[in-house]
C-alpha cells in the first residue's frame, strides 16, 4: 500500500493544479518508462566518457547548436528609433514555446519597479490560436484586482467593439505591453517596456495571429520601435514580422473623446475585411 502524501505536499500539489486550471490546462499525461531493450541500446551506444558516438562525432567536428535571433520586419513608417538595442534582437526564438512556458518564465516577476505596487500580474486572456490579437498599454485598477486584461470601463467598450465585429472575447487574444499596473495608471516608462516586452513578443509568436491591433500609442510604439505619434500611421496597414498590424486609438481614449469612435470603427472594418468577416448589414428604415 503506497505511503500517504504529507499534508503540506498535498496542499502544494493542489495549489499547482489550480494554477494550471486557471491557465486552461485540465489534463495531464505521464510518459511511459522506456522499454528495457531501449535502455540497453542507449547504454551500448554510449562512450566511456558519457557521450554517445553521435555526440562524440559532433563534438569532434566542433559543431554546436546556435539559435538564430528573431528580427523584426522594419515597419513601413519613417523615423524608426535609431539608437539602442532592438527588442527583437534580444529575444531568441524558443522552440516548442507555449503560453504556459511564458507564464512560468515570468513567475512572480520582480524584474522592474512595477511589481512593488502590483496586486495581480495580468498575463493575457483569450484563444491561444486566435487570428486576431489586441495589444494594450498596461493593466488598470480593475485589471490589477482581477488579474485579467481589459475588464474595467475601457474593457467593456473593447468587448462591445469585438462583438460589433461579429466576434466574442473568447475568439481573440487580449494582452498588454506591461503585465503590472503602473502607479496611478501612468504611462509605462521605457525601462519597464523594455523589460516586459520580450514576453509580449513570445506571446504573439506562440499565438501566431494573422492580424495584430495595437490599442493606443504605447503598444504601437513598443512593437514598431518608432517615435512617431499614432495619428501619423493610425488606420494604415503595417507589416510586422510577417504579420499585418493596425494601430488605432485606445478604448480609454474613446471614453474621453467619443467622436473618435467613428475612426476606430473604420479601422476595425479594415481588420474585418482582412479576416474575411462579414460587415454588419444596415437596417432598412
Amino acid at each position: 500500500m503506497p505511503a500517504a502524501i504529507p499534508e503540506s505536499l498535498q496542499e502544494k500539489i493542489e495549489e499547482r493544479l489550480r494554477y494550471y486550471e486557471d491557465l486552461g490546462i485540465r489534463f495531464f499525461y505521464r510518459d511511459r518508462a522506456p522499454a528495457p531493450e531501449a535502455l540497453s541500446a542507449r547504454s551500448a551506444s554510449a562512450s566511456p566518457g558519457g557521450h554517445s558516438r553521435a555526440q562524440e562525432s559532433s563534438l569532434a567536428k566542433g559543431k554546436s547548436k546556435v539559435e538564430r535571433p528573431v528580427t523584426g520586419t522594419p515597419p513601413v513608417i519613417p523615423e524608426v528609433k535609431p539608437s539602442g538595442a532592438s527588442l527583437f534582437e534580444e529575444v531568441d526564438k524558443i522552440h516548442d514555446d507555449t503560453l504556459l512556458k511564458i507564464r512560468e518564465d515570468i513567475g512572480d516577476c520582480t524584474r522592474c519597479k512595477l511589481h512593488k505596487g502590483r496586486n495581480k500580474l495580468v498575463f493575457g486572456d483569450g484563444s491561444p490560436t486566435a487570428e486576431l490579437v489586441f495589444v494594450g498599454e498596461g493593466p488598470g485598477a480593475d485589471e490589477d484586482r482581477q488579474g485579467l486584461p481589459f475588464v474595467g470601463r475601457a474593457g467593456k467598450l473593447l468587448t462591445q467593439m469585438i462583438e460589433a465585429m461579429g466576434l466574442q472575447r473568447k475568439d481573440v487574444y487580449i494582452c498588454n505591453v506591461v503585465k503590472c499596473r503602473p502607479p496611478e495608471n501612468r504611462v509605462p516608462e521605457p525601462d519597464e517596456v523594455h523589460t516586459c516586452s520580450p514576453y509580449l513578443l513570445r506571446q504573439i509568436d506562440v499565438i501566431n495571429p494573422k492580424v495584430i491591433v495595437c490599442l493606443g500609442a504605447v503598444a504601437a510604439k513598443a512593437l514598431l520601435q518608432t517615435t512617431k505619434g499614432i495619428t501619423q500611421f493610425r488606420g494604415q496597414w503595417l507589416e510586422w514580422r510577417g504579420r499585418k498590424l493596425m494601430a488605432t486609438y485606445h478604448p480609454a481614449y474613446l471614453l474621453r473623446n467619443p467622436p473618435a469612435k467613428a475612426d476606430v470603427w473604420k479601422d476595425l472594418q479594415k481588420v474585418m475585411a482582412e479576416l474575411g468577416l462579414s460587415l454588419p448589414k444596415k437596417k432598412s428604415s
